[in-house]
């Protein structure tokens, strides 16, 4: 299934989306032609997930029924859908592809360069890839409060010059558990979205080396882009084998695929929940699929700029990067 959360004159509602007939199903106000009356299980999607495996079953047999005949369903194309996980319970991004780990890296070298009025550093030896990057799925905790939704405009923020985006994977988490062993990790995960993880990379450069992660270059408001919905793991299939395209004003970027992991989602979620609880409605992203994103490519966003993460098996986030006058009027220099 295809989940989404959508805008209603009531507030927000979980939907399920059927893409090839391009209607989003309201269970939720199906729910009320059942004998009991409306589910609340299926107002929200983090009620949903909460709720556990019983409610989606439920949720399933009422979709089966309601987009088949037409009931409860609205035409996609007139509703207004905000992120999967308006404000996910916790948020982790990981960095695990080789290839941006080295490239992105190189990225970085070229940006403080630029920055410094130096040259560009020669090429380091060796794979580029640190040792710890292979020992263990590194990851930092962002900000939960930043998350927006599909063809929402990123506010451009005003410490910066140098925005880009990064196309990623990210796992919602269904079941909560500690100490999760790697074999059974699978079983704890929701489903799958589409994340971009807009970043100022020169004020990135400059933070990197205080040792503490990316903090300004990564958090600002509309920072972490969801969407458009949340496929079940029961329809992607394996997530490794997904092709993924990034297209800029409908110019393509760059096209390639999920290779390249050194840890899967599995082991993610196995690290991070070492002695530590994870809940239900958490997300953790893969970190940038290898050359998804302008640092290893060089090329970085203007003002304006629509930016189209497409997945297949999921779908397309876009957004649009934008300043407001606010921003324009205090830009640093």
């Amino acid at each position: 299934m295809k989940l989404a959360t959508y805008l209603t004159d009531n507030g927000q509602r979980l939907g399920v989306v059927d893409t090839e007939r391009s209607i989003i199903f309201d269970p939720y106000a199906a729910s009320s032609a059942q004998a009991g009356g409306r589910d609340e299980r299926l107002r929200t999607m983090e009620a949903l997930i909460t709720a556990g495996p019983d409610a989606l079953a439920d949720l399933r047999r009422l979709a089966a029924a309601g987009t088949s005949q037409g009931d409860f369903t609205t035409p996609l194309s007139e509703v207004r859908l905000l992120a999967p996980l308006p404000v996910p319970a916790q948020f982790r991004d990981c960095c695990v592809f080789e290839r941006h780990i080295r490239d992105g890296a190189a990225g970085m070298a070229r940006v403080s360069a630029r920055l410094q009025g130096r040259s560009p550093p020669e090429p380091a030896g060796g794979d580029g890839i640190p040792a710890v990057y292979r020992q263990l799925p590194v990851y930092y905790i962002s900000n939960r409060f930043n998350v927006v939704g599909p063809d929402a405009e990123i506010a451009w923020p005003g410490y910066s010059n140098i925005m880009d985006f990064e196309l990623e994977i990210a796992a919602v988490i269904g079941r909560g558990g500690r100490n999760i062993d790697a074999s059974q990790a699978a079983g704890h995960i929701f489903g799958y979205t589409i994340f971009n993880d807009f970043s100022a990379r020169d004020r990135q450069s400059v933070e990197m080396t205080g040792w503490l992660g990316p903090a300004k270059g990564k958090s600002f408001d509309g920072g972490n882009a969801f969407g458009p919905w949340i496929v079940t793991p029961d329809e992607l299939g394996d997530y490794r084998d997904l092709k993924v395209c990034v297209k800029v004003n409908g110019e393509e970027w760059i096209r390639t695929d999920m290779r390249g992991m050194l840890h899967g989602f599995e082991d993610m979620i196995a690290y991070i929940s070492r002695d530590e609880t994870l809940h239900p409605a958490e997300i953790i992203a893969s970190g940038t699929v290898g050359g998804c994103c302008g640092l290893e490519l060089d090329r970085f966003l203007a003002y304006g700029d629509v930016i189209e993460l497409d997945v297949d098996r999921i779908g397309i986030l876009r957004n649009t990067v934008r300043m407001s006058r606010d921003d324009a009027s205090r830009r640093e220099t």
